[in-house]
Order: structure tokens, then C-alpha cells, then sequence
């Protein structure tokens, strides 16, 4: 099949998806991922565009990095990009322009940063970030208020700013496996959060006001809530050393 034709790329395209039900979907996987036809960036329809490898014979091709057409216009109805493991060491600005976005996963690269355009994405709901090479708490991410779901685990985070009260309608805040060694008070502003996984970093001490997080449920038999594993806590709240909800 020739995907240096729209019409090629057409024959790709999918809406029986079970993760993305009605949606019009595209996967571009195996050598097509290092030789990238930039007329798929012509597909006006396609909402779900994935350029994640999946299968492991397909893990020897990935993408090194994204074309700046990505920003097109024409993309107007994508809300769904992914883009997980693969080489990516950076994220052009034209990535951006995707107003429309809602769900942007770039899980398993090479990242370290995110460009200052990265506010534009003022759409985004979901966005996954685990396993890169992000330090510093991307602020860019600060401007996202529409943000429910965050993952940063796995990275070399060492602080979260107290700004992280901005973004308060997440309910999923994923930052497991970091080099954290303490939590800003305003985290306990963050009162929509249901799930909180903070294992294996380096705090000592939680602040009190992560009682405010009611909805959380720390105990041990419920590791999709909340998670502390891996921490060295120093005198924590009753409520997380008897596994109950705060309440």
C-alpha cells in the first residue's frame, strides 16, 4: 500500500477502536515510524493519530523525531496523539498548534523539557509524561487548567512548585518513582484528586494539609488511589498509617 498518497493513508484509517469508540483512528508503526509520510499530516478527518510501537518486532523502529508539519491546521480534529516509545528528545513548537487536543501521551522517550508553546494546549485533559528525563517540573504544564489526568513518574523530578494549585480539576496525579523529597502545601488544594501515587521517591514528611484530600484512600489493599511505598516518612498523618480515606 503507498502511504505517500492520501488516499493510501485512507485505507489505515479505522473507527472500530475499542479505546477510542466512533473515533476516527490511524496507527503508522514499523519503518513507516523512521520515514514519516507528511501526508499524513493531510488527513483533515482522523481524531486518534497513533505513532506509538507496540509489537516488539516493531520496537526497532522509532520515530527520532517530529516533523514540524505536525502543526498543520488540517489536523483541526485531532484530540488524541500518541506518541509513546519512541526516540523523541524534544517537541517542536508546530506540535502546539494542535489547539484541539485532549488526550497527548509521549510516555518512554528521551525528554527533558517542554517548549514555552506548550501552553497553547489549553484542551488537553490528559497528558502522559512517565519515563523521560524531565528534572524540573515542567512549568508550561502550570497554564494546562483543563488537565484531569498527570503522569510524570519515572523521570528525575526533584520538587513540585506550590503553583501546582492551578491546576485544580486533576483527579490523577502520577508521580511515582522521582527524586522528590518533599510536597508543597498547596498540594492538599488539589481536593478533586482520586488518585495519588507518590511510592518511591525521597519525602520525609507530608504536609498537613494532605488531609484536605478526602477523596484519596491510602490503604494498602487499594494501590489504585494512593500510593507511599518507597518513601522514608517521618511521623505521617494517622490516616496514612492506618491505611483509612481521610475523612
Amino acid at each position: 500500500m503507498n502511504l505517500n498518497s492520501v488516499r493510501g493513508l485512507r485505507h489505515l484509517i479505522e473507527e472500530n477502536d475499542c479505546n477510542y469508540p466512533g473515533m476516527k483512528k490511524i496507527k503508522i508503526q514499523g519503518k513507516d515510524l523512521t520515514n514519516l509520510p507528511l501526508e499524513l499530516f493531510n488527513l483533515t478527518e482522523i481524531q486518534v493519530l497513533d505513532m506509538s510501537p507496540e509489537r516488539e518486532a516493531c520496537l526497532y523502529y522509532k520515530l527520532p523525531h517530529i516533523p514540524p508539519a505536525i502543526g498543520d491546521t488540517r489536523l483541526e480534529n485531532l484530540k488524541v496523539l500518541l506518541l509513546d516509545t519512541n526516540d523523541l528528545k524534544v517537541i517542536p513548537p508546530e506540535l502546539c498548534q494542535l489547539k484541539f487536543l485532549q488526550k497527548l501521551c509521549l510516555s518512554n522517550n528521551n525528554l527533558k523539557e517542554l517548549p514555552r508553546e506548550f501552553t497553547n494546549l489549553v484542551n488537553l485533559q490528559s497528558l502522559h509524561l512517565a519515563n523521560n528525563s524531565i528534572e524540573f517540573f515542567p512549568i508550561e504544564i502550570l497554564r494546562l487548567i483543563n488537565l484531569r489526568f498527570l503522569d510524570l513518574s519515572t523521570n528525575a523530578l526533584r520538587e513540585i512548585p506550590g503553583l501546582i494549585e492551578k491546576l485544580s480539576n486533576l483527579e490523577a496525579l502520577l508521580l511515582y518513582n522521582n527524586h522528590l523529597d518533599r510536597l508543597p502545601p498547596e498540594i492538599g488544594l488539589l481536593t478533586k484528586l482520586s488518585c495519588f501515587w507518590i511510592g518511591n521517591n525521597r519525602i520525609q514528611y507530608l504536609p498537613e494539609t494532605i488531609c484536605n484530600l478526602k477523596r484519596l484512600n491510602w490503604s494498602k489493599t487499594n494501590c489504585v488511589s494512593a500510593t507511599l511505598d518507597g518513601n522514608f516518612l517521618i511521623s505521617p498523618p494517622k490516616e496514612v498509617i492506618s491505611g483509612s480515606p481521610f475523612s
